[in-house]
C-alpha cells in the first residue's frame, strides 16, 4: 500500500521546521523550501539545485507541493478575472484578482459557504460546509501567482495585496488563517507588508479579542447598518455579537496593532430602501464618532439570492456627502467583475451544504 505523502502546502511555517529536524535536517531546509514554493513556484523537488541531491531523494519519496486545482477561469470586461477551485472533496471556492494599475489585489476564500448567512451576500445562501484547510487558503494565492507571476520574475506585477474577504468568515477558520498570514508576511514566501494583507470579519468580537497582539493585519469590519435591530436582520450573527460588543473588540484589535495606522476599515453595503436613507448615514456617523475608521460604501451587486435592490447615484451620493461632511473619510467602491458574478457579495462556488446549528 503506498504511504500517504506530507502535502507541505499544508504545514505552517513551524510545523514545516520541526518536520525537517525530524528528517534529520536544519530548520533553515524551511526556507529554502519557502522560497522555491512561493518565490518561484517551482514544486518538483528534483529542481531545487541548493538542496543536497539525497534530501531531494528523500523530499520526492515522502512529500508534495499540492494547492487546489483551477477548474474554471473567467475574465471580466473590467479586466478582473475569477477562478473556481476544486478542492480534494470536489467542493469548489472562488478566488478574484482584482489588477489595477499600482498593484493587483486578490481576494481569497476561507471557508466552503458561509456559516454568518447575512442577508444580501450569495456565499451565504449557497450554505456552508466546512473550512479550509492551510494548503487549500495559501494554495489559492500560489495558483494565482502562477497565472499572474511570482516575485522573482520582474517581468510580471505579482499579488501585492491579499484580502480575506471572498467565501466565509475568516475568524471562523483561525489557524489555517493565521497560518496562511504567516506564509505572505514571510520575507521566505510570498513577503508582502502586513498593510497589504487584510482579515474581513462580520465581527465575531471574542476571537477578535483573542488574536489583538497576535497578528498585525490590516483589518476589515463588515457592518452594514448602525442599530442592533437592522443589522440583526442583515447579518444574524449580531444577535450574538451586538454592535458594541463588536466596536469594543474592534478598538483592542487597533490599540495593539500598527497594520490599520490606527484605523479599521468598515464595509458598508448600501441597500435600496433599507439602510441607505439620510436617517441611517446620521445613525452611521454618530454610531461612528469616536472609532477611528475609514469607511467604503459599497453599492448592493444584484445577484439571484436576494431580492434587494442597488441604490441609484443619487441616493449614493447624498449618503456619502452626509458621512464626508461629518470628517470621515469615505470611498465609494466601485464594482468590478459583476458581469461574472465576481463582485462584493456575489461568490458562491459549488457547497455541499450541510446543516449549522
Amino acid at each position: 500500500m503506498a504511504v500517504e505523502k506530507v502535502n507541505l502546502m499544508d504545514l505552517s511555517i513551524p510545523a514545516m521546521k520541526e518536520f525537517f529536524v525530524s528528517l534529520g535536517e536544519k530548520p533553515f531546509r524551511c526556507e529554502q523550501l519557502l522560497r522555491w514554493i512561493y518565490q518561484f513556484g517551482v514544486t518538483d523537488f528534483t529542481q531545487m539545485s541548493n538542496l543536497r541531491k539525497d534530501l531531494r531523494a528523500k523530499l520526492v519519496e515522502q512529500c508534495e507541493v499540492r494547492a487546489p486545482e483551477i477548474v474554471r477561469e473567467q475574465k471580466s470586461a473590467d479586466g478582473t478575472i475569477k477562478w473556481a477551485l476544486r478542492l480534494d472533496d470536489d467542493q469548489v471556492v472562488e478566488t478574484v484578482l482584482i489588477p489595477e494599475e499600482d498593484r493587483n489585489t486578490l481576494c481569497i476564500s476561507t471557508q466552503v459557504g458561509c456559516p454568518v448567512k447575512c442577508a444580501f451576500c450569495r456565499t451565504g445562501a449557497s450554505g456552508f460546509n466546512r473550512n479550509l484547510k492551510l494548503s487549500e487558503i495559501i494554495g489559492q494565492v500560489f495558483c494565482a501567482a502562477t497565472r499572474v507571476g511570482f516575485s522573482h520574475n520582474e517581468e510580471h506585477k505579482p499579488i501585492s495585496n491579499v484580502v480575506m474577504m471572498g467565501m466565509g468568515e475568516p475568524l471562523y477558520n483561525l489557524k489555517p488563517v493565521l497560518d496562511s498570514v504567516q506564509i505572505l508576511l514571510s520575507d521566505f514566501a510570498f513577503a508582502l507588508s502586513k498593510r497589504r494583507v487584510t482579515i474581513s470579519t462580520a465581527g465575531v468580537a471574542p476571537i477578535l479579542e483573542k488574536i489583538a497582539g497576535q497578528v498585525d493585519v490590516a483589518l476589515a469590519l463588515s457592518l452594514h447598518a448602525a442599530t442592533d435591530e437592522l443589522r440583526s436582520k442583515l447579518v444574524p450573527l449580531n444577535d450574538k455579537y451586538p454592535l458594541q460588543e463588536v466596536l469594543t473588540a474592534v478598538r483592542h484589535y487597533l490599540q495593539k496593532s500598527n497594520a490599520n495606522c490606527g484605523r479599521v476599515t468598515i464595509e458598508y453595503v448600501l441597500l435600496q430602501g433599507v439602510n441607505d436613507s439620510l436617517e441611517d448615514a446620521h445613525a452611521l456617523c454618530r454610531l461612528l464618532s469616536d472609532l477611528p475608521c475609514k469607511i467604503n460604501l459599497i453599492p448592493f451587486n444584484e445577484h439571484e439570492c436576494a431580492a434587494f435592490k442597488t441604490p441609484n447615484g443619487m441616493r449614493v451620493e447624498r449618503f456619502f456627502r452626509i458621512l464626508a461632511d461629518k470628517g470621515f473619510t469615505v470611498m465609494r467602491r466601485t464594482t468590478r467583475g459583476a458581469d461574472i458574478a465576481a463582485a462584493c457579495g456575489q461568490l458562491a462556488g459549488q457547497v455541499k451544504s450541510l446543516t449549522v446549528n
